[in-house]
């Protein structure tokens, strides 16, 4: 009889995830959709690693959790893999290259002001990535919605935030108790085969040795713990130093109410770091969130800028960098707690029919999720000018038609032809769009 060795031998090595987890954080260019999507190509589609049906039910989980979903889904899928050191090793290159990005940026605004050529080299992946996004949309709602509640259910999460601004977590809670209600709406699948191929790996290595969540579960609550402690550290080190305990106290509160992603709390940040601390000024504020939406990584990297520019002027250099990371300390090191405490539970819910059903209904809502944040960015890349037009309860974002963007369309259109119709992949679809993208920003100066 094999060994659980042996059984997790099926798996893909540690150094080849490392490498697959290092592509996914250098390429996770345009928000927690797009990155979800990159996620979902690389480790569901192309590699066949883990089942659709997993990685949907591991976002549904982290759909529920404060923080950034899209690096907390990474987290947990390293963790299935590869244990803790998987975890973290997922968790941490998700982030870095965006960390180590928005640093060197933070420090160019700072000293400098606005930096136009960066923008006109992240131009044309912006584009490319609302393609991806897209693909990713048709993709999951394909696979996901089956019957006719599931898709009603993603057409109501979808109009409840792009048209009624219903409150994130009060999506995801009424799917998630519909689900648990009527889980036989919801029902279908397992996490294993694909129609046309074997099973994936992970799920094959799983139902082989259904003990292994159960075994790697101790390693898991130690390591949250431990990050529960890192995180609270210089939390109580700094209370009452001033500028940098002020830092650590108020992005450890963004850490545990960031329900939704970045932009459920992005309004808040804004007004407190511009208004009540005094750290920038709102237009550093939205400089900011134009370099996090262009750069690799999360965008509540956002918050990285803001303790940057909070610690430049008493420390400069020296002190914008040791916000910045104090900052990204007290943001991220939360996600790793809740996904080591959280993991080993939510592996036990795939036997549990009405909780599956919620995480299924969770599905079907997050379709609806991810359409809204197409359409958000569809809008804003399209169009230089969006405004929010009210009329009873209803609150729209609607473009201004006069405002739109053509070489933004051109080259939109040019990243579906290269995705969709020639088929040159995903790294090739990024580089022909953002040369493009550099040339018709900074060469031809449109």
């Amino acid at each position: 009889m094999d060994t659980p060795t042996q059984k997790s031998a099926a798996l893909p090595d540690f150094a080849e995830a490392f490498r697959v987890w290092l592509r996914i954080g250098l390429l996770s260019f345009g928000g927690p959709a797009a990155q979800i999507a990159l996620m979902h190509r690389e480790v569901v589609e192309e590699r066949r690693w883990v089942s659709d049906a997993r990685f949907l039910h591991a976002l549904n989980f982290c759909m529920l959790l404060p923080g950034p979903e899209a690096q907390q889904l990474a987290t947990y899928l390293g963790w299935l893999l590869h244990g803790v050191k998987g975890g973290l090793a997922a968790g941490l290159l998700f982030i870095l290259p965006g960390v180590g990005v928005m640093l060197v940026l933070s420090a160019i605004y700072a000293a400098f002001g606005s930096v136009p050529l960066v923008a006109a080299l992240f131009f044309g992946l912006q584009c490319a990535v609302l393609v991806v996004v897209v693909e990713a949309l048709l993709r999951v709602a394909r696979r996901a919605l089956k019957g006719a509640l599931p898709w009603l259910l993603a057409l109501a999460a979808f109009l409840a935030l792009f048209a009624f601004a219903v409150p994130f977590p009060l999506v995801v809670l009424a799917a998630a108790a519909i689900g648990y209600a009527l889980p036989g709406a919801f029902g279908g699948g397992g996490h294993g085969a694909a129609k046309d191929g074997p099973p994936a790996l992970l799920d094959a290595v799983l139902a082989a040795d259904p003990e292994r969540p159960a075994r790697m579960a101790g390693a898991a609550k130690r390591a949250g713990l431990v990050a529960l402690a890192l995180w609270a550290w210089p939390v109580a080190l700094l209370a009452g130093t001033g500028l940098f305990g002020d830092i650590a106290w108020f992005f450890s509160k963004m850490a545990v109410v960031t329900f939704g992603g970045a932009y459920a709390v992005l309004a808040y940040v804004a007004q407190e770091a511009v208004e009540g601390y005094g750290w920038l000024s709102a237009k550093a504020m939205l400089a900011g969130l134009g370099l996090a939406e262009t750069t690799p990584g999360p965008l509540i990297l956002v918050l990285q800028f803001v303790g940057f520019q909070a610690a430049w002027p008493t420390g400069g250099l020296v002190g914008g960098v040791a916000g910045a990371l104090l900052t990204v300390w007290v943001t991220f090191l939360p996600c790793f707690a809740w996904i080591f405490l959280g993991a080993p539970f939510v592996e036990r819910l795939h036997a549990a029919p009405r909780l599956k059903g919620a995480l299924a209904a969770v599905t079907a809502a997050v379709v609806g999720v991810i359409a809204n944040l197409a359409v958000w960015f569809a809008l804003r890349v399209m169009f230089a000018q969006v405004e929010t037009v009210s009329v009873g309860p209803v609150t729209l974002g609607l473009p201004q038609v006069t405002s739109m963007v053509p070489d933004a369309v051109a080259l939109t259109a040019l990243a579906a032809t290269c995705l969709f119709v020639l088929q040159i992949g995903l790294v090739r679809t990024l580089a022909v769009t953002a040369m493009a993208g550099f040339a018709a920003r900074s060469l031809l100066g449109f």
